[in-house]
């Protein structure tokens, strides 16, 4: 079935300065945990790993997808057109809702009824990966089965080889994004390459890091030889220390969520602790503005398309994951979101809608910048409470 979407359309909406990823910000979050403690903190924190498999999904008879499928997603994280184009693919309804703001919110409202195996109103859900897997370890996710989804080998191999979820049986990635540094170039007078220029005094009061605990230390422990892939007590800490050190001498101007565009565009912040998709869009209207990820490494953000075990069309999920996966449609995601594709070869879809997008490192890195990225492993309920209230304890989140 064509899809009808205006590719100049999508060009246009593409360049909008409002990012999904300003919905996201972790400073509130670990103050709440601080007051309300472990309980909370397991729910809002970082990963945690699955112990075992959560529910199976139902016998597959074969038949065709069919019925309504719902859908929550996050604001402004769908290519307008794209939901229409899938009904008529599938001849599936689809109540598609953007009501996922927040992940603790989120989860903090459905986990009663998931504890009681009751319907959520929702039959497909993209919670970010550390959320993803606190339901897969708690159980309330089905299987996505290979067999409804054969686009799922169009994957990246770091995702869909990834320790967390080997293969992809319960979270299927929808858009990855890289952790870096962004800076003003106006503000900076020269190239930003590594984690130790934030601390340079001549950005003293200029300097913001991210309130998220694994987006705010994972470069700067790598940045120590360390990595977020193995994270110990020890090697937080000392991450910790360097962010309390640079506080204390007034380097550090605030701690942000994605609050931070404003002030980097005007020049107040030179260097901030920044999100890829971020950028691309300051960019269109600031030439002055550059995103890198550190010579030492940044980090990935993963967004996940999940299965809630309450599901009421199991099939018309796996359905919208497999159309998602075609690359062609796909594309269509990437030129509105902006973000890193998690699908391989996806140049010559993206520059069939706009030449730009493929050549744009931000949007398709090259090899040396993949290199450079990690991934946090998926940690326990004790690493995050622990973590989360170590970082809160300097950034006063």
């Amino acid at each position: 079935m064509p899809n009808h979407t205006d590719p100049a359309l999508l060009a246009r909406l593409a360049a909008n300065p409002t990012s999904r990823r300003r919905f996201l910000g972790g400073g509130a979050a670990a103050a709440a945990a601080l007051a309300l403690g472990p309980s909370f903190l397991a729910a809002c924190g970082s990963s945690e790993k699955a112990s075992s498999p959560s529910s199976s999904a139902p016998p597959d008879d074969g038949t065709p997808a069919s019925g309504n499928l719902r859908i929550s997603n996050w604001p402004l994280y769908m290519a307008p057109g794209f939901v229409d184009a899938f009904q008529k693919a599938s001849g599936l309804s689809v109540d598609y809702r953007e009501d996922f703001n927040d992940n603790e919110q989120w989860f903090a409202k459905v986990k009663e009824p998931l504890s009681r195996k009751q319907d959520i109103g929702a039959d497909l859900v993209v919670p970010t990966q550390f959320m993803a897997l606190r339901l897969d370890g708690l159980h309330w996710l089905n299987e996505i089965r290979d067999s409804r989804v054969p686009n799922k080998k169009n994957l990246r191999p770091d995702l869909l080889n990834g320790q967390v979820d080997p293969g992809r049986k319960y979270t299927a990635p929808y858009m990855t994004g890289m952790v870096g540094l962004a800076y003003n170039k106006t503000a900076t007078g020269r190239d930003i390459t590594k984690v130790e220029d934030l601390w340079d005094p001549a950005f003293k009061g200029r300097v913001s890091l991210l309130s998220d605990t694994q987006d705010g230390l994972g470069m700067i422990m790598q940045s120590q030889g360390n990595s977020p892939e193995n994270p110990t007590k020890e090697s937080v800490q000392k991450a910790v220390d360097v962010v309390r050190e640079q506080k204390d001498k007034g380097q550090i101007r605030r701690f942000t969520g994605n609050d931070y565009a404003d002030d980097l565009a005007a020049g107040n912040i030179a260097v901030a602790q920044a999100y890829s998709g971020d950028v691309v869009q300051l960019q269109a209207d600031n030439p002055n503005l550059h995103f890198v990820v550190p010579e030492a490494g940044g980090d990935w953000f993963i967004d996940t398309m999940v299965i809630p075990y309450t599901t009421q069309n199991q099939k018309g999920a796996e359905a919208w994951i497999n159309y998602v996966y075609d690359r062609p449609n796909y594309a269509k995601l990437v030129a509105f979101t902006q973000y890193v594709p998690v699908l391989t070869d996806m140049a010559e879809e993206l520059d069939k809608i706009n030449p730009n997008l493929s050549k744009n490192p931000l949007i398709n890195p090259p090899a040396e910048t993949l290199a450079k990225l990690k991934s946090w492993a998926a940690l326990t309920d004790e690493q995050t409470q622990e973590f989360n209230a170590m970082y809160a304890a300097v950034t006063g989140g």
